[in-house]
């Protein structure tokens, strides 16, 4: 693991408060948020609920994001773009392959496999420990204005001049050598 933090040269938001069912901040991911091509693995989101967004708060993104992958540039497991402000939660599931527990008018992202959807921790065996920025951005805007083409880097940089606050929780996950 290295001490990359992905947020050092963004722009410094106001913090809010993002919990899950799912995983707790600092703790390992259960075995259903690995990728299904890890033995147990089965690619589910997790549960997210959060709150105490700043003020002007028009929609919020979500992504998931290890900059201990080892390609240079970390790996982007999920981004989810377009949620409206009225929403403060996600199910434990919502990143299928269709997006079906999505608000209306929120979308999936490609992520770094490139596939529409949530994909789970894979970090390579005896690779050490990953960490995975579940990140929720509140901002300033209704639609950010992204094609749903774009990649996860895309939004992050069209996003930068929008957020107003970021709700951070780290998830863990190791496969032993």
């Amino acid at each position: 693991m290295s001490a990359n933090d992905p947020f050092a040269r963004l722009p410094e938001a106001a913090t809010f408060t993002v919990t899950s069912k799912t995983v707790t901040d600092g703790g390992a991911w259960p075995a259903e948020q690995f990728s299904a091509g890890v033995p147990g693995g089965k690619d589910i989101s997790p549960h997210l609920s959060w709150s105490g967004a700043p003020e002007g708060t028009r929609s919020y993104a979500v992504t998931v994001y290890d900059p201990d992958a080892p390609t240079g540039s970390g790996f982007w497991h999920w981004a989810v773009a377009d949620i409206p402000a009225t929403v403060t939660e996600l199910p434990e599931g919502a990143g299928d392959d269709t997006g079906s527990g999505l608000p209306a008018g929120a979308f999936q992202l490609p992520n770094d496999a490139r596939t529409a959807r949530f994909i789970g921790a894979a970090p390579p065996a005896g690779h050490g420990v990953h960490r995975y920025f579940v990140v929720v951005h509140a901002l300033d805007v209704e639609s950010i204005g992204v094609p749903a083409e774009a990649t996860p880097a895309f939004l992050g940089f069209t996003m930068a001049g929008h957020i107003l606050g970021r709700a951070v929780l780290t998830a863990t996950a190791e496969t032993p050598a």
